[in-house]
């Protein structure tokens, strides 16, 4: 086989194009986040603060000459992004919490039987059979 039909088998797997569609979908949403913490949650915040414009914040460790320029610490950029950690971990925290009650009502359902046990050998028999076929007795 050559190298590049192993490469489009690999790439045609269900699990690549999945976790290609969630790197994607995930990048989004984190724009999405970011936008809702820097647009929406921020200024009210920095309004009850008192005006304070979070994303500007920071401690000028030099100050910078017109070529240059300074050299920061953005503690208001970090804040920021500490708030959009925490809503997009709440976010997947919900969904995986969904998804996991979803698959406890699926797994909760008893599969129906299809054996059943020997009362001789005590061996795990098709419901339907009429003899058991490891030890040869007649079931009724």
């Amino acid at each position: 086989m050559s190298m590049l039909n192993e490469f489009k088998e690999f790439a045609m797997r269900g699990n690549v194009l999945d976790m290609a569609i969630g790197i994607i979908i995930g990048g989004a949403f984190g724009k999405v986040v970011s936008s809702f913490v820097n647009d929406v949650i921020m200024p009210p915040i920095g309004l009850l603060v008192g005006n304070i414009d979070f994303s500007k914040l920071a401690i000028t460790l030099k100050e910078g000459k017109e070529p240059a320029e300074s050299v920061l610490i953005k503690y208001g950029a970090f804040i920021n992004n500490i708030l959009d950690f925490i809503i997009i971990t709440f976010a997947i925290f919900v969904v995986i919490k969904q998804v996991n009650r979803f698959r406890r009502k699926q797994e909760s359902q008893p599969a129906p039987l299809t054996t059943k046990e020997c009362p001789f050998c005590f061996s795990q028999i098709p419901l339907k059979a009429t003899r058991c076929p490891y030890c040869t007795s007649e079931i009724k």
